[in-house]
């Protein structure tokens, strides 16, 4: 493997970091405020690149106006919508609730590190209901790292330590807890662009699809990998979504979201099936990684990429 390629970093205070390497601007974390409160304000990564350019990640797409390529979210949290949109409501469907649709204020940057191959920050924010009530703080540690010409790949790690400063406890769920099969979207969500939309789905055991991976649980697939064939020019490109080692032994276990049709999108779901309880004053910790690589990449090609890469 050759050395990893510099990267240059351009912040723009109060809106957002910009991370470029090899002349490509690989991404930008953007945590100045949303204008459209329905949305679900809260930082995202968009657009996010591959090293050679290629765009693979979709935002405000017609059809969920809320889904902004890689943000962390949270679909069901005691009553409250921090996924963004519609909320669904068991026997009644997906019904335009704004009253219920909550925020992730950024409150400051704790620190921000910049090396010659890596970015390395620490964000402070705190999730707020429709109200205005404080309900959880969260320190958020975002890296990137490890961009490397001959693979044409780099990696985005991105971890959460969640603390509820509600004073009562916070139930987080999805829509599968409320009586939608199948749809346990939550937690740290990737949205893909349209043209990746029947993309292949990969798991270690090998090329795979929505229907075999929707729900799978973290413990037996520790990562997917996803496939996708660009619009305009000839290429195809890889994202794989990997959670760390000691996420199996979170506050629960995490389930995996997974569609190519009829919307390309990815989430760690951290309670797809089961809700998980936060008392007050406790907290909670996930890490993840994504890799993001030019060209239609095996499984194989995934798997000794990521054992290369120490966590």
């Amino acid at each position: 493997m050759s050395a990893p390629l510099p990267i240059t970093v351009t912040h723009t205070h109060g809106e957002r970091i910009r991370v470029a390497a090899g002349g490509t601007e690989l991404l930008a974390y953007v945590y100045a405020p949303d204008p459209a409160a329905f949305e679900s304000r809260k930082p995202y990564v968009h657009p996010l690149r591959t090293l050679s350019g290629s765009l693979v990640s979709g935002y405000r797409p017609n059809d969920h106006r809320w889904h902004k390529g890689l943000q962390m979210t949270a679909s069901h949290l005691s009553g409250q919508n921090f996924w963004g949109g519609n909320c669904y409501v068991h026997g009644e469907g997906y019904l335009v609730k704004p009253e219920l649709v909550g925020s992730m204020r950024h409150d400051a940057f704790d620190s921000l590190e910049v090396a010659d191959d890596r970015l390395d920050f620490t964000e402070h924010l705190t999730w707020i209901e429709n109200g205005g009530e404080e309900w959880a703080d969260e320190r958020r540690r975002v890296a990137v790292h490890s961009a490397d010409a001959a693979s044409s790949s780099y990696v985005i790690d991105w971890s959460i330590h969640l603390t509820n400063i509600r004073g009562e406890s916070l139930h987080f769920g999805s829509p599968t807890t409320h009586g939608r099969e199948m749809a346990g979207y939550t937690g740290l969500h990737w949205r893909g662009p349209r043209d990746f939309t029947g993309g292949q789905v990969l798991s270690p055991s090998g090329p795979s699809t929505d229907e075999e991976m929707m729900g799978q649980p973290a413990s037996k697939h520790p990562w997917i990998g996803f496939v996708g064939e660009h619009d305009d020019v000839d290429a195809h490109s890889t994202l794989a979504f990997a959670h760390a080692p000691e996420n199996a032994e979170s506050v629960h276990g995490s389930h995996w979201f997974v569609r190519s049709e009829p919307t390309p999108t990815i989430a760690f779901s951290w309670a797809f099936f089961e809700e998980f309880t936060l008392p007050p004053g406790d907290s909670f910790s996930y890490r993840y990684r994504t890799l993001v690589a030019d060209g239609a990449w095996e499984p194989e090609e995934i798997e000794q990429r990521l054992k290369s890469l120490p966590w």
